[in-house]
C-alpha cells in the first residue's frame, strides 16, 4: 500500500531521511533505513573538504532549531567511502554543493555509480558566499547549474529549492526547463537568529542559521502547493514532517514522498516506522489504496 515510485526508482514507502541529519556516515544511513526510511539522502558535500563554522553551531528554539554548521564534509572523496559502505538494497541520494555549475558537475560525476539519484543544494541559507541560497535565488544560475550537472549524469537529478525567495514557482520552472527530474520543497527558513541575553551575544558562531523544524511546515507544504500547479515534475516536500498528518498534508499539497530531518533529533530514526504505520492507517480509514491516489487532492475544484 506504502510502495510509491519517484524518477523510476521504487520506495518502499514515501518516507527520506532529510540532508543534514544522520547522514554523513554509511552506518547511519544503513541504521535510518532498517528504522524504516523508503530512501535516505546524505548529508551535503562538496569537491573539497570544507570545516564549516566553529561551535556552536545548532540552537533550539520555539517550534524547531536555528542551525549554522556551514556545510562541513570532507570532500566527495573521502564522502565516496561512506557510499560505498551504503548497503546495496537502500535508495541513496547524494546532496551535493558547489560554488559553480562546474564543481557542481564535477560532484555528481564523481558519485553517480553509487547513489540512485543526486539532490542539488542550491538553497542552504547559511552557506558560504556563492554557495546555496545564492544560486537557489538565481533562476538563471540555477538553471546553469541543473544543466551542468544533467550534462554528467545519468541519474536522476532532484533540486532542492529555498523558500527564500519573491518567487518559488519562477525557480522551480528554471530547475524543470534545465532538465531536473525531480524538485525538493524546501530547505531551511531564514536565516534567522537567536540572542543570549545574559551575554547580549548571538548564540550561535556565524550568528545567523537556517530555521528548520515544526514551525516551518506551513511555510513548506504552501511551497508544494504553488509548485505542483506549475511543474510536471514529481515534488518531495520536506519541512516540519513530525508524523503521519504532516505527510498526509504534503501528499495532498501535490508532493509524492517526504523528508525528515529535525524531528528525528526528537524521536529518533523510529519516527519513519511510526510515520509509515500511522500513514497506512489513515489510508486504510480513508479507502486510498495507493499514495498515488493522495497527491494532489489538495487542488481539487480549486
Amino acid at each position: 500500500m506504502l510502495r510509491t515510485r519517484i524518477c523510476n526508482i521504487e520506495l518502499r514507502n514515501p518516507t527520506m531521511l532529510a540532508a543534514g541529519v544522520m547522514g554523513s556516515m554509511a552506518s547511519s544511513l544503513n541504521r535510518v533505513y532498517r528504522a524504516g526510511a523508503g530512501a535516505v539522502v546524505t548529508k551535503s558535500f562538496s569537491l573539497e573538504p570544507n570545516e564549516g563554522y566553529k561551535n556552536p553551531t545548532t540552537v533550539e528554539v520555539t517550534g524547531g532549531i536555528i542551525n549554522a554548521i556551514g556545510l562541513s564534509n570532507p570532500g566527495v572523496d573521502a564522502f565516496k567511502e561512506e557510499l560505498r559502505g551504503v548497503d546495496d538494497d537502500v535508495p541513496l541520494i547524494a546532496s551535493i554543493y558547489g560554488s559553480s555549475p562546474e564543481e557542481f558537475a564535477r560532484v555528481a560525476a564523481s558519485v553517480e555509480e553509487y547513489v540512485d539519484m543526486i539532490e542539488l543544494n542550491v538553497s542552504c541559507p547559511h552557506a558560504m558566499a556563492g554557495c546555496g541560497a545564492s544560486i537557489g535565488q538565481d533562476a538563471s544560475l540555477t538553471f546553469r547549474v541543473v544543466s551542468a550537472v544533467k550534462d554528467v549524469v545519468g541519474v536522476p537529478v532532484s533540486t532542492k529549492l529555498t523558500p527564500n525567495v519573491t518567487d518559488i514557482v519562477e525557480i522551480a520552472k528554471s530547475a524543470e526547463d534545465a532538465g531536473s527530474d525531480a524538485l525538493t520543497l524546501i530547505n531551511s527558513l531564514g536565516p534567522g537568529m537567536k540572542i543570549d541575553i545574559k551575554t547580549a551575544k548571538p548564540v550561535l558562531s556565524n550568528a545567523f542559521g537556517g530555521m528548520s523544524g515544526p514551525a516551518i511546515k506551513p511555510v513548506a507544504v504552501r511551497c508544494v502547493y504553488d509548485v505542483y500547479r506549475n511543474v510536471e515534475i514529481p515534488l518531495i516536500g520536506v519541512g516540519g514532517v513530525r508524523d503521519f498528518r504532516d505527510a498526509v498534508e504534503f501528499l495532498f499539497a501535490g508532493a509524492v514522498a517526504v523528508q525528515v530531518g529535525t524531528a528525528i533529533m526528537y524521536d529518533g530514526p523510529e519516527i519513519f516506522m511510526r510515520i509509515c504505520r500511522g500513514l497506512e492507517g489513515f489510508m486504510i480509514e480513508r479507502g486510498f489504496s495507493s499514495v498515488d491516489e493522495m497527491v494532489g487532492l489538495a487542488h481539487e475544484g480549486r
